[in-house]
């Protein structure tokens, strides 16, 4: 056994152990039966709550760098990851996405002894089990919990985790275990959130994502800091929400956020919850030290619930006695608004192409917004919808999820993103990178797939063909009940440059279990693309 007490010593040898691996060294390398053996190290390997190594400059610590974790691939990644982090050092950035692998994935609270324990102990044991799709881990459950976490369950939420956050993902009608039965096809819970999907499309539904990471820019240089950070122009009036990306020097995308401006010298800034320490790292390191900026993380200071589909205005007429019309509320416009007897800061944005209104609601007044809304609601029919809904629908849109279909790699011209680049901004982080690019043709495009036939489902990473020659992968997949076919995103490259009849000429195919299927390439999403709906 390890002593309670072990740390960065060695076990005693075990040369049995020993001789079952040389012996098959031998077989492969005669040399290694004459070779003499010096020294026999033993010592238990060193593994990370996910099961990938911890790498880069430490979040809040200058210069600081860490290769650590190694989960028991450390020599095997030594040349890559000694590599990655000699660039790093020397030029202050590394030359490849990750994200994967760096050390900013983990909150600091990840550090909890407890958890450690528990979820890595679990985690090892996963290496070896079943990857089934969006299995989720049963230890170090229920750490983080929104104010709406047992309302919801008694509702019929199935959970599952994503930065130690409970999330419903889905929810079980009444009668039915609101609990994942993995399998490699369709799982229990297609069809319960296929009426969640359309319950948006079609009426109006409700769903949690308090999970977001939420900061608050502060100070008479708050607007020029994040003009130098962001591609897109924050220079704008209070109460406009501005979507943009934050870029790294190749021009790649390093995050993707909504800032809205709260008053001349306030921005309130949104990530996505997996993304917050790497963010809001970021976001500091680039605060000049005698800007007059404060950056401060007020994720715990809020709930979001946000009220989506075409009757989204109505319910929540029913809630406020604010002018919700387009006129009066246009999109992309935030502004604090009474809603039953709280007063959250309401975003008229969407993450699922529909009409609606993010409410990013004080954390104490949390539940007396979700008993409003669910009250209110009984009238329209309003569903609850949880987060794998979310994730359909925003693909059927064509929107885009940063760490899948953008990356660091990726910029924003060959994601379709060009229109959150302000280019006649005098500088932002990355401008010469894409300004150099834009001198020769594009190579690189992110398109939108369908396959022909609907029953075959896709994750992530499935090859793709062109004209039976492997071109790329799917970023992404989920199923767009709308078309009823799966749907995903994979980047098509043309060296001599790609055009839409290029990309049109070709004959598509994917991938699947071995299998190929024909599949379908859109150059702009399927539903409503012209986005319409979410300006009703």
């Amino acid at each position: 056994g390890i002593p309670e007490e072990f740390a960065y010593t060695q076990l005693h040898e075990d040369w049995d152990q020993c001789e079952i691996f040389m012996n098959n060294a031998i077989k492969r390398v005669p040399a290694f039966e004459d070779a003499e053996i010096i020294s026999l190290t033993t010592v238990p390997e060193s593994f990370t709550p996910d099961t990938a190594y911890m790498l880069g400059e430490a979040p809040g610590v200058k210069n600081f760098f860490v290769a650590a974790g190694m989960n028991s691939v450390g020599i095997t990644s030594a040349g890559g990851a000694g590599h990655a982090l000699a660039q790093w050092i020397v030029q202050g950035y590394p030359e490849e996405d990750l994200s994967s692998v760096d050390i900013r994935r983990f909150y600091p609270w990840q550090a909890n002894h407890r958890y450690l324990y528990n979820r890595t102990t679990e985690a090892v044991g996963n290496l070896y089990d079943d990857h089934w799709p969006y299995k989720q881990p049963k230890t170090s459950r229920n750490v983080r919990c929104t104010p709406f976490h047992d309302r919801l369950a008694a509702r019929g939420a199935c959970f599952g985790v994503v930065a130690g956050w409970e999330r419903a993902n889905w929810f079980a009608p009444e009668g039915v275990k609101a609990e994942y039965e993995y399998a490699w096809g369709r799982q229990n819970w297609f069809d319960y959130s296929a009426a969640e999907h359309m319950a948006i499309r079609e009426n109006v539904g409700v769903y949690d994502l308090s999970s977001m990471a939420n900061f608050l820019l502060q100070g008479r240089d708050a607007m020029s800091a994040l003009q130098k950070i962001c591609a897109n122009d924050v220079d704008v009036p209070v109460g406009k929400v501005v979507y943009t990306q934050m870029l790294n020097e190749r021009g790649g995308i390093e995050a993707d956020i909504t800032v809205t401006r709260l008053a001349p010298d306030k921005y309130f800034i949104v990530s996505p919850g997996a993304c917050g320490p790497r963010d809001f790292d970021r976001i500091q390191r680039h605060l000049a030290d005698d800007a007059h900026a404060i950056l401060t993380d007020v994720t715990s200071a809020y709930t979001m619930l946000a009220v989506m589909g075409p009757r989204s205005r109505d319910l929540l007429a029913n809630l406020t006695d604010t002018d919700l019309s387009n006129e009066a509320f246009p999109f992309a416009t935030g502004r604090e608004i009474d809603v039953a007897d709280a007063r959250p800061l309401a975003v008229r944005m969407s993450f699922v192409g529909e009409l609606g209104w993010e409410l990013y609601i004080p954390t104490e007044f949390s539940v007396n917004v979700f008993d409003a809304l669910m009250e209110a609601g009984e009238q329209f029919n309003l569903k609850l919808v949880g987060l794998h809904a979310l994730d359909s629908l925003r693909l059927e849109k064509g929107y885009k999820h940063w760490g899948a279909d953008i990356t660091p790699d990726d910029t924003p011209f060959e994601a379709g993103l060009g229109f959150c680049v302000k280019m006649d901004k005098k500088d932002f982080i990355g401008r010469a990178a894409l300004a150099e690019r834009l001198k020769s043709k594009a190579e690189r495009k992110l398109v939108i797939f369908t396959l022909e036939d609907s029953e075959p489902l896709i994750c992530h990473g499935e090859p793709i063909y062109r004209n039976g020659e492997l071109i790329g992968e799917n970023t992404h997949g989920s199923f767009s009940h709308v078309l009823n076919a799966a749907i995903g995103m994979c980047y098509l490259k043309n060296p001599g440059g790609i055009t839409d009849e290029w990309i049109t000429s070709g004959a598509y195919e994917i991938n699947i279990e071995g299998k190929m299927y024909p599949i379908k390439i859109h150059l702009e999403p399927h539903y409503d693309p012209k986005s319409e709906r979410v300006q009703m």
